[in-house]
């Protein structure tokens, strides 16, 4: 489980497509206190550590979860944000995160507002149904709260922190983004589904 707040931007620095995809990413952490077989966040996708050096990590994503993410558009020196997974005690801060990907969003607007940055995304109509607004979405994961919901649309608000501290600062429109709704959200909707 993750909270959605990045504690460091990783890079891709190898990606070896043979079979299933294995990825090497460059990080900032201390990579000898992450265990193998530990779960790391990679822009909300939860990936399994296989090996590990000085200053990187090593993953393996199967087909399935490149088809389904943002991960299909990952090239060498692309820029990922990273969350370890959550330990007994640790605060959580933003809100409860699995990193099962649910599907991908595009970025439709972006508007500079003061200090922060309106951002707007669209949704497959398969999840519209799971964002609300003042809600909890998860993108790219980063947890952020819903300001607007419109059909297959939906925006969030971007404080400069945020838009510093993680690769937002780098989105631009056109590009896709991992969305996870808010856990809440889905196993409601299953509740009502088995109730009909």
């Amino acid at each position: 489980m993750f909270t959605g707040i990045i504690t460091d931007i990783g890079e891709l620095i190898s990606l070896n497509k043979q079979g299933d995809w294995r990825l090497r990413i460059k990080t900032n952490w201390q990579t000898e206190q992450i265990d193998i077989g530990a779960s790391i966040a990679c822009s909300g996708i939860c990936l399994t550590v296989i090996e590990r050096a000085d200053s990187y990590f090593d993953v393996e994503a199967s087909m399935e979860t490149v088809s389904l993410t943002s991960m299909q558009k990952w090239q060498l020196g692309s820029k990922i944000n990273l969350e370890r997974a959550l330990r007994m005690g640790d605060e959580l801060g933003g809100h409860i995160v699995s990193g099962h990907v649910d599907g991908i969003a595009t970025i439709t607007n972006i508007k500079a507002e003061k200090d922060s940055h309106r951002l707007t995304f669209e949704i497959a109509d398969k999840l519209k149904g799971f964002v609300a607004s003042k809600g909890s979405v998860c993108v790219d994961g980063i947890s952020l709260t819903v300001n607007q919901v419109n059909d297959n649309t939906f925006t969030v608000n971007i404080i400069s922190h945020t838009w510093q501290e993680t690769t937002l600062g780098d989105i631009k429109v056109g590009d896709i983004v991992n969305i996870e709704i808010d856990m809440l959200a889905r196993y409601v909707a299953r509740l009502l589904e088995t109730q009909k």
